[in-house]
This record gives C-alpha cells, sequence and structure tokens, in this order.
C-alpha cells in the first residue's frame, strides 16, 4: 500500500489498475486520493465529445494528451461504457410492428447523429473535462448520410441500420367508412393540401443536469436530476445500471420548465450514473446550450399530405390523411418515437362528426437528433392540418369559417361519443366554447374592422380552430406496452402535533404550479389554511409511487389521489376527535384548523391541540382507539383511455407583403378543462402554451443541412419567440367537470400549443385570401411568406 501512495504522489499517474474496474477504464490521478481501494467523496464533472458527423464509423479514440492534464479523473468510451450499462431499445410492444435496434449510452462503432455523445471525460472541475474533451482525437471514417425523411424509404436509400434492411421504425394503417366513395361523389366539393412542419425543440429554461452519487457500502445510487418522471427513471436506472430497484433513489426538486423534454433516456444521463459507480464518488454533468440543441429531443418534423370531402351542405363526408415523419435514427427509450404520428392519426379532425376516415402514418429513421414528445404531442400538427383544411373548404364552398364549424362540431348533447378515429369523448363542449369565443372577440366587428382596411392596403386576418387536448392518460397509454411508465399517481396527508398538514405526491414540480395547486386541494378538503400545508414532491424514496408530470395530468390524477387522501385524514381527524369530544364524527367538521360543530363556526378544539393529545399524551385515550392521522391514496383514470380537454382559439394578425412579416394582434382562447381549481396558475398556462405555440407557427425550427449538420444550435440564430412579439391574450372557461373523477378535473397545459399553430396559419391565410396566395408550411418565415406571394423565386 505504502508503494502505491507514494506512486499518487506523482502528477498524473495513471493507476487504473489499482482499483477494480473494466480492463478499458482509463483512471488518472488528477488531485484525487485512493484509501483502500477507494476515491475520497468529491464530486468531480463530466463533459463529452460528441459527434461532428451525422453518420460515421468510429475508427479509433486516442485520449493520451488528455489524460495528461492535470485534474482529469478518468476517459470513458463507448467500448467502456458498454461494459457498465445496458443497452435500450424505444419500442411499446402496443404500436404493433415497431423495430429500433439497442441504443448505447455513448455511440459504439458508428456514430448516427450530430452531437452524439462518443467519449466522456471525467475531471474536477467542468472547465478541466471541457479541456481534456478538446484533446482527444476520434478517427472517424463519414459516411453516406440519410438525413431526408421524403427518400427515406426509397429503394436505393442509404440504410441506417442495415440489420433492419430499410429505415422504417413503424406505420399503422387506420380507415372507417365508406372513403374512396365519398371522395368520388362528383357531389361534394374536395380540398387538398401538403402541410410541413418545422422539427423544433424544447428551449427550456434549465438545461439538462443531473447528479449521480453511489454509495458503495449500500450497493445504492442516488440520482439528483431535472426531470418529470422519478420513478420512471428509478426503473431505468435499475434496470440498466444493474440495481435492484429499491436501491437507486431519484430526486428532481423545483425544475426550471421541461415541456416534454426531461420525460426521455439520454446517453449522457445515464453514463453519469454509470460513471460514479465506477469511480464512487458523485459525479456531475450539465449540458450547455449547443450541447441542448444537438442532444436534446427534438419533435414536429412532420409532411402530412390531407384532403377533406364534404356535402354542398357543408357537412364533411370524409377525412383521408398520409403523415410521414423522420425520428433521427432510434426511437427514444421508454416512451417511443411513434406516440407522436399515432397521435396525429388520432386526433385529427378529432372535434368533428366525420363518417369516414383514412390515415396512415409512416415513421422513418434519419441521420439527425432524436424525435419523441414534446409539449402537446401530435396535437399542433393534427390540429393544424383539420383547420386548414376547414378554412379552405369553407373558402371554396363560400361559408364562413365559424358556421362551417358549427355544422359539423359534435353537438354538446352528444356525448359519450366515439370519433371516426376510435377516441371515447365524454364531457365535452364545443359549441359552448366556439360561441363563447365568438363573442368575446366580437368576432362580426372583427370582421368588419378586416374587411375595411383591405380596401386601404392593409392586409389583416382572422383564424379560428375548435380543439381537443389529450389528458389524463390511463394505463392504455404506455403501460400496456410495457415501459415502466405508472398511469396513477400517489398522495400521502399527514397532520404533525402541531396541526400542520404535510403532504407528499408523485407529481413533480416544473414551474406549473403543481405544488400550489396540491396544497390548495388539501386545504380545501381538510378545513386548514393553506399556510399550514407543506408539500414535497420529486424523490423517490418519500413521495408514493406514480407516474410524474407529462400528458397534462398534475391536477386531473395527481389531484384526485391528494383529494381522496385528504378525505381520508379528514375523517381520520374526526373520528379521533369525536372520542375526545364524546360526539359523533358526522356532527363535527374542520374550519381554519379546528374542530366545530357541523354548520357552526366556533372552535371546540384545534387540530394542534388534537395532534398534541394523540402524538404526546394517548394515554388520555381509551385503550381500543388508536388514531391514524395518516392516509395514502392513489388514483388512475379508468373506463376511458384518456380524459380530453377541449376548446376554441383565435389569432388577429397583420401582414406586411414587402416584408413577409407577421405581426400578431390579438389571441383568444375559451378552454373547457374541467374544474377550474386555481385560475390564475389555468390561465397562465394556458398563455405560456400559446406562446410556445406561436414560436412553432412564426419561428422555431432545427435547420439541417443535407448533410446533416444542425446550422442553428444558439440562441443567437435559433429564434424564441419573445415577449414584445406577442399580443394580449385573452382567456375564457367554460366548465364542464369530467365524470371520471370526483375533482373533475382535465388537463390545461398543453391546449394553448396544441391550438395556436393552426388559428396563427388560419389568420395568416385569411390576410392574404385576397392576394390568392397562402402557406401551409411551419414556421411561417417572412421568407416563406414571401414566396407564396410570388415576390421571391
Amino acid at each position: 500500500m505504502s508503494e502505491r501512495l507514494h506512486e499518487l504522489d506523482r502528477p498524473n499517474s495513471y493507476i487504473g489498475k489499482s482499483v477494480p474496474r473494466p480492463n478499458a477504464v482509463h483512471l488518472l490521478q488528477g488531485r484525487g486520493r485512493f484509501v483502500d481501494d477507494k476515491v475520497l467523496p468529491r464530486m468531480v464533472h463530466a463533459a463529452f465529445v460528441r459527434s461532428p458527423h451525422a453518420h460515421a464509423r468510429i475508427r479509433g479514440v486516442d485520449a493520451d494528451e488528455a489524460k495528461t492534464l492535470q485534474g482529469v479523473i478518468a476517459v470513458f468510451t463507448g467500448e467502456d461504457m458498454a461494459a457498465a450499462i445496458a443497452p435500450w431499445s424505444g419500442v411499446l410492444t402496443h404500436l404493433a410492428g415497431m423495430r429500433s435496434p439497442e441504443q448505447p449510452a455513448l455511440a459504439r462503432d458508428i456514430t448516427r447523429w450530430q452531437g452524439e455523445p462518443v467519449v466522456m471525460v471525467v475531471a474536477q472541475s467542468r472547465a478541466i473535462a471541457e479541456d481534456a474533451a478538446a484533446l482527444i482525437e476520434v478517427d472517424f471514417d463519414p459516411l453516406p448520410e440519410m438525413c431526408d425523411m421524403e427518400g427515406a424509404l426509397d429503394s436505393d436509400a442509404v440504410v441506417i441500420h442495415p440489420e433492419l434492411g430499410n429505415n422504417l421504425c413503424w406505420e399503422r394503417l387506420v380507415e372507417t367508412g365508406e372513403v374512396n366513395a365519398a371522395f368520388s361523389d362528383p357531389a361534394n366539393t374536395v380540398v387538398d393540401r401538403t402541410f410541413t412542419f418545422g422539427r423544433h425543440t424544447g428551449v427550456t429554461l434549465e438545461a439538462r443536469a443531473c447528479i449521480a452519487d453511489y454509495d458503495q457500502a449500500e450497493e445504492a445510487l442516488t440520482f439528483h436530476y431535472s426531470g418529470q418522471s422519478p420513478h420512471m427513471m428509478q426503473a431505468i436506472l435499475a434496470k440498466h445500471l444493474g440495481f435492484e430497484e429499491e436501491n437507486v433513489n431519484v430526486i428532481a426538486a423545483d425544475v426550471g420548465g421541461s415541456f416534454g423534454i426531461k420525460i426521455h433516456t439520454y446517453g449522457d444521463e445515464i453514463a453519469t450514473a454509470a460513471a460514479a459507480k465506477l469511480l464512487r464518488r458523485p459525479v456531475k454533468f450539465a449540458a450547455d446550450r449547443f450541447e441542448s440543441f444537438v442532444s436534446d429531443i427534438h419533435a414536429r418534423d412532420h409532411r402530412v399530405k390531407a384532403r377533406l370531402a364534404l356535402g354542398q351542405d357543408g357537412r364533411i363526408a370524409a377525412l383521408e390523411i398520409d403523415d410521414l415523419t423522420g425520428i433521427g435514427p432510434y426511437s427514444v427509450y421508454p416512451r417511443s418515437s411513434g406516440i407522436e404520428a399515432n397521435q396525429v392519426l388520432n386526433l385529427t379532425g378529432a372535434p368533428y362528426d366525420i363518417p369516414a376516415y383514412r390515415g396512415r402514418a409512416r415513421v422513418v429513421f434519419q441521420n439527425k437528433n432524436v424525435m419523441c414528445q414534446y409539449r402537446a404531442v401530435g396535437h399542433p400538427i393534427a390540429n393544424s392540418v383539420m383547420e386548414g383544411l376547414m378554412d379552405d373548404a369553407a373558402r371554396q364552398l363560400a361559408i364562413d369559417p365559424a358556421e362551417l364549424r358549427r355544422r359539423n362540431l359534435f353537438a354538446d348533447d352528444a356525448y359519450p361519443v366515439t370519433s371516426v378515429t376510435g377516441m371515447k369523448f365524454a364531457d365535452l363542449s364545443h359549441h359552448a366554447c366556439l360561441g363563447k369565443l365568438l363573442d368575446m372577440m366580437d368576432y362580426e366587428g372583427l370582421k368588419s374592422e378586416r374587411d375595411a382596411l383591405r380596401k386601404k392596403g392593409i392586409h389583416r386576418g382572422i383564424g379560428i380552430v375548435s380543439m381537443v387536448e389529450v389528458t389524463n392518460p390511463s394505463p392504455m397509454f404506455y403501460g400496456v406496452g410495457g415501459a415502466p411508465i405508472s398511469a396513477q399517481d400517489g398522495a400521502t396527508v399527514r397532520l404533525d402535533a402541531n396541526g400542520a398538514v404535510h403532504v407528499s405526491s408523485s407529481i413533480t414540480e416544473q414551474g406549473q404550479g403543481t405544488e400550489t395547486i396540491l396544497a390548495q386541494i388539501a386545504a380545501s378538503a381538510i378545513g386548514v389554511d393553506i399556510a399550514k400545508v407543506k408539500v414535497t414532491t420529486g424523490d423517490t424514496r418519500t413521495t408514493p409511487y406514480g407516474g410524474g408530470t407529462w400528458a397534462s395530468r398534475g391536477a386531473g390524477i395527481g389531484g384526485e389521489a391528494m383529494l381522496l387522501a385528504s378525505r381520508a385524514l379528514k375523517s381520520q381527524i374526526l373520528e379521533a376527535a369525536a372520542t375526545v369530544l364524546q360526539a359523533r364524527p358526522e356532527a363535527l367538521d374542520i374550519e381554519a384548523g379546528n374542530i366545530v360543530d357541523t354548520g357552526g363556526t366556533k372552535p371546540r378544539m384545534s387540530l394542534a391541540e388534537l395532534g398534541k393529545l394523540v402524538y404526546y399524551r394517548g394515554n388520555e385515550l381509551p385503550s381500543d382507539v388508536r388514531p391514524e392521522l395518516i392516509a395514502t391514496r392513489h388514483f388512475r383514470v379508468t373506463d376511458y383511455p384518456f380524459v380530453f380537454t377541449n376548446g376554441a382559439m383565435a389569432s388577429y394578425v397583420e401582414v406586411d407583403i414587402e416584408t413577409g412579416m407577421v405581426k400578431l394582434l390579438g389571441h383568444w382562447v375559451v378552454e373547457d378543462c374541467g374544474t377550474v381549481i386555481n385560475k390564475k396558475l389555468v390561465d397562465e398556462q394556458i398563455r405560456g402554451g400559446v406562446v410556445q405555440g406561436i414560436g412553432g407557427a412564426l419561428y422555431e425550427e432545427c435547420l439541417y443541412s443535407e448533410n446533416g449538420q444542425l446550422q442553428n444550435a444558439t440562441m443567437a440564430d435559433y429564434l424564441v419567440p419573445m415577449a414584445g412579439e406577442m399580443p394580449d391574450i385573452e382567456i375564457a372557461h367554460i366548465e364542464t367537470p369530467s365524470c371520471t373523477s370526483d375533482l373533475g378535473a382535465k388537463g390545461a397545459g398543453e391546449a394553448g400549443t396544441c391550438g395556436a399553430p393552426g388559428a396563427v396559419m388560419n389568420a395568416v391565410n385569411n390576410a392574404l385570401e385576397p392576394l390568392d396566395a397562402s402557406v401551409a408550411q411551419h414556421p411561417i418565415t417572412p421568407e416563406r411568406l414571401l414566396r407564396a406571394l410570388s415576390v421571391i423565386d
């Protein structure tokens, strides 16, 4: 041992052989110290060498110079990590025929997108790790790229995974009713259009980050991460790093925005956890903004060919769509990259009573960053396609766009009803929402203003959409496909000795106000001031098991669990108080933290008094009375695969036909998200969603070169909507409680993103209508708008 410690005193000496590790792991001394083959706990930092090529063979890695840099602890290649991490495959079994090869944490042999992690460097600081990464030379042999999803299935296309034979990940066909007859009927009017949606990503305020800490004595891992689904991540880390699941604790404290970006498996994060296990010390990784652009999942890269047949009375006869989407080289684990296309098939035309439908979705591999679920998965595409066709049909039939929608929306008294795509709907209010929207925006007045300004050469337009939003998913969404994703959520509620209420929930806080909602529900159900409710979320060791935050399920599922647990605790409190006060439980109630007679307000006993008696002076209670002042309840949706929110939205814009600039003048939303628990939080969620939807409609797009190079991976080049460009967003509500729960809450977090792109597109096209021009490609950039006007080639 003395010889080994002497060796440690030599700067930068290679000591990898002194500790049992996979032979390929290069462990460097830096300033660390070993004692009895253990590294003394001290957090170190990870940085990654990422592929500069979209498709290349890795011929070798030369890290010799990097290893000599003072402060470098370890260097890991894909081969090294393969010995520590089991690969994964993002396939859901209920999406029949889906296939995707196993994906490693770090690329092995071949890299398949620009930005894929290839080598990991661990050092005493992030700066040292980055400096060392810059010294590593990777010998890449570039391979032909397949970046264009339109050509991915051609017979001569480069096949990204030769073992699959072609680039098809998944295909689904849906057909209901007499589609061919409807389109061949000469009495019907047919409109058709090809819509193109630009690939973009969620630019979260806080980038992805994690700290992994391995406890060798307990063979346990603690994983702090900026994410949405702690219990899902617990299962993934345990499975792929060889832990017992109960020995993995995942903590997600307040997270600075997610938008669905942080519910996926990222190789750099799993490698960080593996490095902590190998090095027996905490390892931190935080993505910088460039890394975020090339490694955070992208979304919305779709091309949809669509057509709509209508009778002369304006009633829809048939709808047909063909959706093609490129998802990068892998289907993302564990949720898969097929869900977005599946949502497009399921939700296109969802608000309308359509007798015949045909849909095809093809999901293909390509040499770009991976794509997966992002806020309002598939909704903006489905909504923009259908609502764009509705406006085209209104123009052709000379029917007002609002009136055309009235003729085709499901009646508000028709529910429950099953859509032509097989979606089970209940408790919706399309007509009420549309009527309220038209009144709120003064539709007739805006039309008159628009028409008057057109005569002066000012081009303004109005766009309207009707929409649905998938919320509160049941186990039929992911669990049935084999993914470790819970459709239930849980809540535990406890009274302490001072009369305060402590609640914990499996829902996580991503900045959307989850903890406020949970506290509000508990306070109201129990009868205490909200200031007396203390909330814990985001810790697999202390919170009940549940799915976390995604698919607008926080209030509808997590909130319902909190309501049930709070009611149970209230019953326990009243039973204990009844014993002390010699009363019947049903004759008592709780008001402002005090036990009162039912219907009264005079305190008979405070919760603090009751808590102290139960916890400290139990001897004063009868021997057969053993109060439990804690309750746990779980909730999941049954009978329906999803709970749907619905609404209507409108946009008012002005188009400068000389510059191609679009000015947003006003935006209106009416939403029915069931019981509104906290109007301010709901309204701001809707506003945030609208802004994000406007980003996709006008600004945001990940621009790639023909050989798969991301061209705008900085905030200087990737445009996001800013406050100065946004209009006033007015919001109103219809409240139709969901029949699936006592609380009656539906989701509200994604509806704004769902409807805004279609509303803005329709408004722009309405402004261009007198000029016989239109656009159907998102984002609607000035260049694309000027091309539509034939101002430029």
